[in-house]
């Protein structure tokens, strides 16, 4: 038998940041704890978009107390603008989840694909339909990176569990 474990997904981005919090039960079972996102307002300054994104994330942080974490590591990206404004969200999520005394092990986008599917390649629905079966949701989670995020968790459950 392993011990319960809660882990968060985090699924970052400026204007919307996708949280999802997932418990590996004793029996090796996933129960969802809590997801959402972290919105910032368009029109507001970039350094105060980050301080927002930083506070409420440390009030999840605080509140939940997981005991480990994945983020979705930044890939190439075709606009550099929005590769920028990522990076510095992943930044801040990043200092957060230090201060919270987290370890923190990133994943692209088909580690995690491949985590949950089993295909490297799955598109959004067929993920989106993974995560709701795995944690026995009566629908897909929403918004998408909500969900997104629930899938990192769960990816990170699964080598956490091999670590």
């Amino acid at each position: 038998m392993i011990p319960m474990t809660l882990a968060i997904g985090i699924d970052p981005g400026t204007a919307t940041t996708g949280y999802g919090l997932v418990r590996e039960t004793r029996d090796g079972s996933l129960e969802p704890v809590h997801f959402g996102v972290i919105s910032t307002p368009k029109g507001m300054p970039d350094a105060e978009r980050l301080d927002m994104l930083y506070q409420q994330l440390s009030t999840i942080l605080r509140e939940y107390k997981p005991v480990t974490c994945g983020v979705e590591k930044l890939f190439f990206q075709k606009n550099i603008t929005n590769a920028i404004t990522v990076g510095q969200a992943r930044g801040v999520i990043l200092l957060a989840l230090a201060q919270a005394g987290l370890d923190v092990a990133e994943y692209t986008p088909n580690e995690v694909k491949q985590a949950v599917s089993g295909y490297g390649a799955a598109d959004k629905r067929q993920m989106q339909e993974m995560v709701r079966i795995l944690l026995a949701l009566p629908q897909i989670p929403r918004p998408d990176d909500a969900a997104d995020a629930l899938a990192i968790a769960i990816c990170h459950l699964h080598s956490y569990r091999l670590r």
